[in-house]
């Protein structure tokens, strides 16, 4: 006789997948897909995942890309923390990091041996240079001053406007006031629309081009290029006799002893004498079709264009005469000249 066997009903199906064998397996299967799903996330290229040491912010949020080496491309934007705040910096701890990566399944991340991490915000820094070219924009259009003769001081040290990287257009000055009495100015200086602001006031100044002594100079001393250097000063702090940057001192004589450092004024040097006291000069009258010459003796020092005396050494007379080069003094009357030509021919007979 065949033994009949029970066809095993769904109810005793299910009791046989709970086996503690069944279970075990199911487990360990599950355990090695963990595995493998970890190595490959942790692996990136080949790369391990690393703790990266000084990180520069570019954004308000810190992403686990700008704290991990190799992080995954699908991960690498999940924002982890905030950033500091523009151009400030922070620390944050490696323990904190893992903490926050942990529930993204990476597994363990390699700190280097760091404890922290430096974190630094990037920041757009619009200085004072870039302040007073704002405000020097506004005050040539509104109120017709030549920015180059101007210069600001803002009140305050080291004043910067702080502004997020993408924010690189030119500064703006809005909202200017100017007081010609006072020469205070104050602006709102923006970025964008207004996207970053700072308010600042400052001092307008005057500002010209003075010739600086870098050496210095005797009386008669000749002046070389390299005795004077231009500079730029306000116009309250030098005299009024300055000398401009545009005149040309070069070649020209010290007056008087000069120290190094000083601004050059007027009447500090003149050109140089062309003509010397008791130098034996030639006397000339030129004009069309007529030519006449002479010699003759200085009877004072002359620089070029100086109206000196000079006597006929034969005749004892003194003729007015205008120095026009090295030795070469002009008279404006012809028969003067012609009379000292005369009575010096007749005292040589």
């Amino acid at each position: 006789m065949y033994a009949l066997r029970q066809i095993p009903t769904a109810e005793s199906r299910r009791a046989a997948t709970l086996t503690p064998g069944i279970v075990v397996r199911a487990l360990f299967a599950l355990a090695a897909l963990c595995f493998m799903t970890v190595q490959v996330l942790a692996e990136n290229n080949g790369q391990r995942l690393r703790l990266r040491g000084d990180v520069t912010a570019r954004g308000d949020i810190l992403t686990l890309g700008d704290l991990v080496e190799g992080a995954p491309a699908d991960l690498a934007q999940r924002a982890l923390f905030r950033a500091p705040a523009l151009g400030a910096s922070g620390t944050i701890q490696a323990r904190r990091i893992a903490d926050a990566i942990a529930p993204l399944g990476l597994g363990e991340i390699e700190t280097g041996g760091r404890a922290q991490v430096s974190v630094q915000r990037a920041a757009r820094r619009v200085g004072p240079t870039e302040i007073e070219a704002a405000i020097k924009r506004v005050l040539e259009t509104s109120y017709g001053l030549d920015p180059r003769n101007l210069a600001i001081r803002i009140d305050g040290e080291n004043t910067v406007l702080l502004a997020p990287l993408d924010l690189d257009g030119q500064a703006t000055a809005l909202d200017v006031t100017y007081d010609p009495r006072l020469k205070r100015v104050a602006a709102l200086i923006t970025l964008g629309e207004r996207q970053a602001s700072l308010r600042v006031a400052g001092l307008v100044q005057e500002i010209r081009e003075v010739q600086i002594l870098t050496r210095t100079l005797n009386r008669g001393d000749t002046v070389s290029a390299t005795d004077v250097t231009i500079e730029r000063r306000p116009r309250e702090a030098t005299p009024p006799d300055a000398q401009a940057g545009s005149v040309v001192s070069i070649g020209q004589v010290a007056q008087r002893s000069l120290s190094a450092g000083s601004i050059l004024r007027s009447g500090d040097v003149a050109p140089a004498d062309m003509v010397q006291r008791g130098e034996a000069v030639t006397i000339v009258f030129d004009a069309p079709g007529l030519n006449l010459s002479l010699r003759g003796q200085a009877n004072e020092n002359g620089r070029l264009g100086a109206a000196i005396t000079v006597t006929n050494p034969v005749s004892k007379k003194s003729l007015a005469a205008t120095v026009i080069g090295p030795g070469r003094v002009s008279v404006s009357s012809p028969a003067s000249l012609g009379r000292q030509a005369s009575a010096a021919f007749d005292a040589a007979r």
